[in-house]
């Protein structure tokens, strides 16, 4: 596959080239959209295709353009029904989606057989009289159907009649991820997050791609999840959060309402209990979790490090394996993470013995085990994946650990982590790994930021959000827009597509769709924005 991708990066530089001509202003200063009438240049998008052949006539949606889907496909239809739903309201026409067959409207297709695709990959076509999205898999459809989202004006988005028309370019998209693991995390232990903000997140989410949604769900501050068999958890331990407010949980049904909106996304869930650190939440629910058998007083501060599962007992296991069961149950995904960060009142005997015992139990209940990078220093099972958040790059116990097996999801906190600070003047946010403006969390490649780590042990790549200063979608939003889109290109596109010049003006184009979704995100300066 990346041999193909290097093959068509020549073709890919001719269309960004066609895309930088239509997106400058004169000087550079800013970025200017198509002219009124005119379709969107077809590599345009965000993440940048892995080859683009632009050319022909462009294709109108119009009022009596139909959506047609595979036949004997729920899954298409279900995308077609999707798709439906977000063109509808913004161009007031009927739209219907039909299995009949046809060669014209928009043409949504299953089974591609095309190898170069894998699960994810699309291609799409676009001619006068009809758009074609063909893939192998439903996921890869899906994504196709995000790129179509962009390639039409950006008030496609909004959910009021708009102005046409709806043109999308002539030529042909053919597209895969670099990587498979493709994800965010939302730290909803920090501040609490409903069921409905954790859906809005998302559906922002799915329009660049992201397949992954990690939900750190425990941590000092809150405990996120029900647990039948230890209600005290959620009862006394999901009260609280940062700053004494009210805190809040997810019941079980809620946990499989975000699941089954992260499904019909394409995206897989990861939950996280974190361990044996960042636990006084659970600690503060039940006293027997303490070596000293007394429960600490809940905790709303922001500090990190001071609490501790108690190593020796064997009640802990008990709690670790019930908890483990009990949402490994509720999650049809392949990962578990078991947090294992800054556990620094944790003996490193101790905390070599605890994963040692926690690990095996992710296996039994058949899933694969992921943790932060720490867990290098701790005999990582095999099949591991250990999430780097380091800001270096020098660790040589994570290098050690990929040349064994484990596989990593780069996390670099001055890059990847978007509740860094943009700079001095932000006023959210921390700024512990420096302040990390939208080119310097675009500037860096998953492959090589980690000192001799071997070439295919990069599993992928997430940018997380950590809430200790974020309380409110809209915070959450400021913060994660723009950089989002810069780790999700990242994370599907070519390596040799990575151009800050070129990024810059298709991430411009991003800023009047954000703006028709509702989100209120950063405009940084080094961006020529519409």
């Amino acid at each position: 596959m990346r041999q193909r991708q290097r093959r068509t990066f020549a073709r890919l530089i001719g269309s960004l080239v066609l895309v930088a001509g239509a997106g400058f202003a004169s000087g550079g200063a800013s970025a200017a959209p198509a002219a009124a009438g005119a379709p969107r240049p077809l590599g345009q998008i965000v993440p940048a295709p892995a080859d683009v052949s632009p050319g022909g006539s462009p294709f109108t949606i119009a009022p009596g353009t139909r959506i047609r889907v595979a036949g004997g496909s729920p899954e298409a239809q279900r995308i077609g029904d999707y798709l439906a739903g977000v063109l509808r309201p913004s161009t007031g026409y009927a739209l219907p989606v039909t299995d009949a067959r046809g060669g014209d409207g928009i043409r949504l297709l299953l089974g591609a057989d095309d190898d170069a695709l894998g699960d994810e990959g699309y291609r799409l076509t676009s001619v006068r009289g009809s758009v074609t999205i063909a893939a192998n898999e439903p996921a890869g459809l899906f994504h196709g159907v995000q790129t179509l989202r962009q390639l039409l004006p950006a008030n496609v988005e909004k959910r009021t009649r708009q102005s046409g028309p709806w043109k999308v370019a002539g030529g042909t998209i053919t597209d895969a991820p670099r990587y498979a693991y493709r994800g965010a995390m939302i730290d909803v232990s920090r501040h609490f997050f409903t069921v409905d903000q954790v859906k809005r997140y998302i559906d922002q989410l799915a329009l660049y791609k992201i397949n992954e949604l990690h939900l750190h769900l425990s941590d000092d501050q809150g405990w996120r999840i029900a647990v039948d068999s230890w209600p005290r958890l959620a009862a006394v331990g999901g009260q609280t959060q940062v700053g004494g407010g009210k805190g809040g949980f997810f019941t079980q049904a809620d946990y499989r309402a975000i699941i089954a909106h992260a499904s019909s996304r394409y995206m897989e869930v990861v939950p996280e209990i974190d361990t044996p650190g960042h636990s006084n939440a659970a600690l503060a629910s039940y006293a027997e979790l303490n070596c000293d058998g007394v429960a600490p007083p809940p905790y709303t501060g922001t500090s990190v490090g001071f609490s501790s599962l108690c190593v020796p007992k064997d009640v802990t296991y008990r709690f670790f394996d019930d908890v483990v069961r009990e949402v490994a149950a509720l999650t049809p995904g392949r990962y578990f993470h078991i947090g294992g960060d800054e556990a620094k009142s944790t003996s490193k005997e101790d905390y070599a013995a605890f994963m040692g015992r926690a690990q095996p139990v992710v296996g039994t209940y058949g899933k694969t085990v992921m943790a932060w990078h720490q867990i290098t220093d701790a005999n990582p099972v095999k099949g591991a994946v250990a999430q780097y958040w380091g800001t270096l790059g020098n660790e040589a116990e994570v290098a050690a650990a990929a040349h064994a097996g484990t596989r990593l999801v780069m996390s670099p906190a001055n890059r990847a982590y978007l509740d860094m600070k943009y700079d001095a003047k932000s006023p959210l946010g921390t700024s512990w790994a420096g302040y990390v403006e939208v080119d310097k969390s675009y500037a860096w490649d998953p492959d090589t930021f980690v000192k001799d780590v071997p070439a295919g042990a990069v599993l992928g790549v997430e940018a997380p959000i950590w809430t200790e200063t974020l309380s409110t979608s809209a915070q959450l939003e400021y913060m994660a827009f723009p950089r989002l889109q810069g780790i999700a290109e990242i994370g599907w596109s070519p390596a040799a597509t990575h151009d800050w010049a070129g990024y810059k003006v298709r991430l411009a184009q991003q800023g009047p769709r954000m703006t028709a979704l509702g989100i209120g995100f950063y405009r940084s300066p080094l961006v020529p924005w519409v």
